[in-house]
């Protein structure tokens, strides 16, 4: 029996997203969506390292539809640029693709993000559908609406908000995530209970080995509830008009830090680096205590993600936040924790508490010489 979550914008339903353990659903649920499936084409789009594995098993639950097409890019952060879009613009009309018609994402946050930014800017709007394949793209980057591409390097600078019409989520691809893409999943998924479900918090933290295993129920349960926190957050405020920006912990120095390292490090690292910091300025300034602090530092550790870093200038990093798209009438909007499980949206941080919380995980050459 599938697991699924409704989703719906200003009251409205818009998208189930599905939790299942293979693809032999997929077209029944495509089908539910689509009772015209014949009528139109798809076009899967994809990238190097997940076609080769699972193109083949769309294509074939889209056995009914008009025609299926498939767009492979090269695999990576650095083809999520406005240029991979253009290419993809011109394979849908070389392949006169209607408003009709609809692109599958089939991959992890990349591929989610610029297939969704393609299908919200072409031909003014078309349907899309989200398949991911990686934990950081099924807790999170497919769920909401959020689209877009990285501009001159700056993260997700260029973007529209657009539904999905459905969240097909195949767990099964985990097993066959390389480990350090599993664990940059684990970033979002210790983010989300952080911010909203300190229970949720605690649950991942103490099924740690059953995680490390990928056991399927434990991993169906985790995947489940980050999905139903962002799912709640993003259907009172679809737009980020206010809590919205919650989901954003961790993310004004993360991406900073990101864009510093020129995406050598993965998103869900920078994420958990950029928590660290998050959680540094609220102990701080005594929003939590010294054991919530330090828990929330070396609980992510047992899950293979960074709490230090070498080789930055935190001075410069602080600089690329005023580059952020977060930037409200000059002042950085930071989130905070306000306790463990519940976080808070605040414009007063100061830059100099960013350099005090980059300090904080800075390991310097001088520290590795000691």
């Amino acid at each position: 029996m599938s697991k699924r979550l409704p989703v719906k914008k200003d009251d409205v339903f818009c998208y189930d997203i599905v939790f299942e353990q293979d693809f032999s659903n997929l077209g029944k649920e495509i089908a539910n969506v689509y009772d015209d499936i014949k009528d139109r084409k798809f076009c899967i789009v994809t990238d190097s390292n997940v076609g080769p594995l699972y193109e083949s098993k769309v294509r074939d639950a889209l056995s009914n539809a008009a025609g299926v097409d498939c767009y492979t890019f090269p695999a990576g952060e650095e083809s999520k640029n406005l240029s991979v879009v253009q290419s993809v613009y011109e394979f849908l009309i070389k392949e006169k693709y209607t408003r009709k018609d609809v692109l599958i994402a089939l991959g992890g946050g990349v591929v989610g993000d610029l297939t969704g930014f393609t299908a919200a800017t072409y031909l003014r709007g078309i349907d899309f559908i989200q398949v991911p394949t990686s934990l950081l793209s099924q807790v999170d980057s497919s769920i909401g609406g959020k689209t877009g591409v990285d501009f001159s390097q700056y993260k997700n600078m260029v973007g529209a908000f657009h539904m999905p019409r459905l969240v097909y989520t195949n767990l099964s691809t985990l097993n066959d995530l390389p480990g350090i893409q599993y664990y940059a999943g684990m970033g979002e998924v210790l983010k989300a209970g952080l911010l909203k479900d300190a229970n949720f918090y605690a649950w991942t933290i103490n099924h740690l080995y059953e995680i490390h295993d990928k056991d399927f129920e434990t991993l169906e349960k985790m995947v489940y509830e980050s999905c139903r926190i962002k799912k709640e957050i993003v259907e009172k405020d679809p737009y980020e008009k206010g809590d919205r920006a919650l989901l954003n912990l961790g993310h004004t120095l993360g991406h900073a830090i990101e864009k510093y390292k020129n995406f050598e490090l993965l998103h869900g690292e920078c994420v958990a680096l950029g928590t660290v910091c998050a959680a540094y300025i609220s102990w701080k300034r005594g929003m939590i205590t010294d054991d919530d602090y330090y828990e929330v530092r070396d609980m992510f550790v047992p899950f293979n993600l960074p709490i230090t870093i070498d080789r930055i200038v935190p001075e410069e990093i602080v600089e690329l936040t005023k580059n952020d798209k977060k930037m409200s009438d000059g002042h950085v909007k930071f989130i905070l924790l306000d306790k463990i499980g519940k976080a808070v949206v605040d414009h007063t941080v100061t830059e100099q508490e960013m350099l005090d919380a980059l300090n904080e995980i800075y390991f310097s050459e001088e520290d590795m010489k000691a």
